[in-house]
């Protein structure tokens, strides 16, 4: 089991909600669902995958998924922000081939994961989210549709600003120098030998000087990262048609009995139940 947690569960598709309060220290964790902040003000530092930004106003956050993250308060204000969580499912549901509505968050996972609203477009966007946000929490006719189709609205119009370069990409952040190879090389081969001695041989850099700074960077082990993150992943391919026994061996597990019980103390449930429960949902 491992010993940083997946929080918040998302029972809609989207959900939106106004957070203005003094941040609690959170142990780093991860979501099964997207995250877009927006954030207003406050003194935090968003730390996601191993880099660290210092947030200022009308910057927005992208978190993807699984990916694992944390804020951090650094002064004793009020931290007021705007929170979407996003099912994975929504975006697919309203994107082709040409046209993904999760491109912000590749992006946002190759170079950034926060960006900056210059004002004009700042206010572009914040009166769409304020749009969205008061319609969410309505009761009029069709409100769940007229919901849904502003949140498409939005989303459309964020990747567009970012398609447009309205949106300023690049965002500055704190990292440990010797600790992001080390994650970029891990996502990048998750399914190859990603064991200690290979990437302590790969990197010049001693096990235990490694490990250590690996924990101290992302606040979990190595091996934990890497189990996760091939999880994770295992549960998007039960998604399709694929045998479980070809998704546990293609996500770098070496038997099944492992596979399962790894994804039982991470989802609760095994991943026969798991596809049981998608296809009865269908």
């Amino acid at each position: 089991m491992c010993n940083y947690e997946k929080r918040g569960y998302l029972a809609q598709q989207f959900k939106i909600f106004r957070i203005r309060d003094y941040l609690v220290p959170l142990k780093f964790h991860y979501h099964a669902f997207h995250k877009i902040i927006l954030f207003i003000s406050g003194s935090v530092t968003y730390t996601v995958e191993g880099k660290s930004y210092p947030l200022m106003p009308r910057d927005i956050i992208f978190v993807s998924a699984g990916e694992i993250h944390r804020p951090l308060p650094t002064g004793n204000e009020l931290y007021e922000r705007i929170v979407i969580y996003i099912s994975p499912e929504i975006l697919q549901k309203y994107s082709h081939s040409d046209e993904n509505l999760a491109a912000c968050f590749t992006s946002a996972a190759k170079h950034s994961s926060v960006m900056h609203l210059p004002p004009g477009k700042s206010h572009d966007l914040t009166f769409h989210v304020k749009k969205l946000e008061q319609n969410f929490y309505a009761k009029g006719f069709a409100n769940d549709l007229y919901s849904e189709i502003l949140f498409v609205e939005f989303m459309i119009l964020l990747n567009r600003a970012l398609l447009s370069h309205e949106i300023d990409e690049m965002h500055a952040a704190v990292y440990d120098k010797k600790v992001l190879p080390i994650l970029k090389h891990i996502n990048d081969n998750l399914f190859t030998d990603l064991s200690i001695d290979i990437l302590s041989g790969k990197f010049f850099i001693s096990k235990f000087h490694m490990m250590r700074r690996f924990k101290k960077a992302t606040g979990y082990s190595i091996h934990q990262y890497i189990t996760n993150k091939r999880l994770l992943r295992a549960r998007a391919m039960i998604h399709s048609d694929i045998p479980l026994t070809k998704i546990c061996f293609d996500c770098g597990f070496h038997d099944y009995s492992t596979f399962s019980r790894a994804f039982k103390d991470v989802f609760k449930q095994t991943p026969r139940e798991y596809r049981r429960k998608l296809f009865l949902e269908q």
